[in-house]
Parts: structure tokens; sequence; C-alpha cells
């Protein structure tokens, strides 16, 4: 519980990830919901279970070797293990509020579904940016540049690679 308090602040960009506790037993728990969360959201999205399971496993591994890219250019791989972390535990706190929000829109479609959806991912981006910024230690125009790159890798890559299969 005490790791949860931690980490909970910087998904409000308030701690430094660098200062954050690094622990593989809670990485390991992130990883896993990470991956059944999206998979669900996955799932119901695409209505062909394998084809979600895939494209969420290449999604997961595109993530885990973006920051490790990251990492290793910028010379601080010794952080690996908190900052993959910290982008995984913040991903699972807003997609825990961006199912609820998912089935409204596919329930009723409105219009304010679809705006609060783009709030919430409008959130990750900027808590992932955020991430990058203490990290790699640069500019927000150049850590918002490198959180748009993060999402074209992971999210577009994962769906290129998973039309491919």
């Amino acid at each position: 519980m005490d790791v949860l308090k931690q980490y909970l602040p910087l998904c409000w960009l308030q701690n430094n990830p660098l200062d954050l506790p690094r622990s593989m037993a809670f990485f390991r728990q992130n990883l896993l919901f990470s991956f059944v969360i999206e998979y669900l959201m996955q799932a119901n999205m695409t209505d062909d279970p394998i084809e979600a399971f895939f494209e969420v496993g290449i999604k997961t591994v595109l993530t885990l070797m973006f920051v490790l890219l990251v990492l290793f250019l910028n010379k601080t791989l010794y952080l690996y293990i908190q900052i993959t972390t910290a982008i995984l535990f913040c991903a699972n706190v807003i997609s825990v509020a961006i199912v609820p929000v998912m089935v409204w829109l596919t329930v009723s479609e409105s219009p304010l579904s679809y705006y609060l959806l783009g709030l919430l991912v409008l959130w990750y981006f900027a808590v992932v940016a955020y991430i990058f910024k203490r990290t790699v230690i640069i500019n927000t125009s150049a850590s918002i540049a490198l959180a748009l790159f993060y999402f074209v890798a992971t999210y577009l890559g994962a769906f290129a690679l998973g039309q491919m299969i």
C-alpha cells in the first residue's frame, strides 16, 4: 500500500519518477494488470479475442522496448524498473477510469462520452510526457514530441504489426 501512495501522485504530475521506489513485484503486478485491462478493452473493440491478445501483447512488448531504448540512449538504464512501472501504473489508473467511459460510449454513443474519453487520453499523454521530461531531463516541447513518438510507436505499431499477423 505504501508503494501505491508513492506512485499515485505521479498520475497528477506531482511526483518525480526518479524518486520512486524500485520494486520488481510492483512492476510485475502493473505489467499483468495493464495486459489484462488493455486486453479487455481491445477485445471489446475488435470482437476477436485472438487478434486482441496479439495486439495487446505486441503493444506491451513495444512499450517495454521503447522505454528501454529511451533509457539506453540517455544512459540511465538503471532506472528501467522505476520508469516502466511509473508509465504502467499511471496507464492502469487512467485505464480504470476509461473502462466505464468505454461502456458508456458503447451503450449510448453520447458526444459527452467521446469528449470524456478524449480528456482521459489527453491526461495519459500528459502523464507520459511528464515522466519523460523528468526522466530524460528535457524541455516540455521535447517531452511532448517524445510522448507523441511513444504513442505512435506503441499503439500504431501494435496495430500495424497485429494486422500483419
